[in-house]
């Protein structure tokens, strides 16, 4: 049977999936020495947050204490970190 509200929260997830796996890519294309150079945690310690983030909302969904904790951690890459990675490397 349809249930409207189950497919929202699973359009959600697929979007917050996509844009985690992107954040993660993102992340690791980037040089180590732009992380350095913009002044953030080091490019592994980045593409580690990104990755559990990942595993944490494929394995427990984003609704959830640890699910919004993922989430939040990729909304900071977005807005804080590379950011700052585009300005380090003249972009």
């Amino acid at each position: 049977m349809f249930k409207p509200l189950s497919s929202v929260f699973g359009v959600i997830l697929l979007v917050a999936l996509v844009i985690q796996i992107y954040a993660l890519v993102d992340a690791s294309m980037c040089p180590a020495s732009a992380y350095l150079a913009a002044g953030k945690l080091t490019k592994n310690a980045w593409v580690t947050i990104l990755a559990v983030a990942l595993v944490v909302v494929l394995m427990a969904g984003w609704f959830g204490t640890f699910g919004l904790a993922a989430i939040v951690a990729t909304i900071v890459y977005f807005v804080d970190v590379r950011p700052a990675l585009r300005r380090a490397r003249g972009r």
